[in-house]
């Protein structure tokens, strides 16, 4: 190995396909980056296991091992970002993705040009994050900023949200969701804005990762219990964070 390839973004591909892997393979190593190859789901396991990746590439269905399963045990200890692949229609599977954790779902078939500008969105969320918590010294302390009335607090150094202490457990992607309506109060925000703004890429009908964000926070707040705000679909316009009236 080169020092220069060593400077690449490390991919790990998971994919049992022989003509697809090959082919995602060639073609991500054309745009720069580095790419381990798997064939199966225990080999594609214990190599994200082994050594750590910049972004994991990943099949659903899978022998031995499906990704589902292997994205379960990687969030028990690893945030490595990952995607999902797997053919259109399968939304089940991509809602029990996102909630185990997935960063991104990728529908086949797919161009090289879409799986590429996903993995560089990614990286670029991922070094601005990086960049941040370089800056932030300590955990910032709970003041009007970080906490609202109701006692939902923003921890910045964790990406999650508290309420009464208890985490949400919210991803990456779903925090900066979540703070970009936190910082928008009242105000309807579009699929589009949100799209570029928080997943940084352009929005497509057919993507349905968005929504499915907006619903696992939805399903993380009510767990914890907190109640006092709730992000609302707007057909046909997007989202918006809005207090709620309880009943006298």
């Amino acid at each position: 190995m080169t020092p220069a390839s060593t400077q690449r973004p490390h991919i790990l591909a998971i994919e049992d396909d022989p003509v697809l892997g090959a082919f995602v393979h060639d073609q991500l190593d054309r745009c720069g980056f580095q790419v381990t190859w798997c064939q199966n789901g225990a080999e594609g396991l214990a190599c994200a296991q082994r050594e750590p990746f910049d972004v994991v590439l990943m099949d659903i269905l899978l022998p031995g091992m499906n990704g589902l399963d292997i994205l379960t045990h990687l969030r028990r200890r690893h945030s490595m970002p990952i995607i999902l692949m797997s053919a259109l229609g399968a939304e089940a599977d991509r809602i029990t993705g996102f909630q185990n954790g997935a960063d991104d779902y990728l529908p086949k078939p797919f161009s090289v040009d879409e799986l590429r500008v996903r993995i560089e969105a990614i990286l670029r969320r991922v070094e601005l994050e990086r960049r941040f918590h370089a800056l932030t010294v300590s955990p910032p302390e709970p003041d009007d900023d970080t906490e609202d009335a109701h006692g939902l607090t923003f921890d910045e150094g964790r990406c999650d949200v508290l309420f009464a202490g208890a985490p949400a457990q919210l991803t990456g992607t779903e925090f900066r969701l979540l703070d970009t309506l936190w910082r928008n109060p009242e105000d309807v925000l579009s699929k589009a804005f949100l799209y570029q703004h928080v997943l940084q890429r352009g929005y497509s009908q057919h993507d349905r990762s968005l929504d499915m964000h907006i619903s696992q926070i939805r399903r993380k707040l009510k767990a914890i219990g907190y109640q006092a705000r709730q992000v609302r679909t707007v057909w046909g316009k997007g989202y918006v964070l809005t207090a709620v009236v309880l009943d006298a």
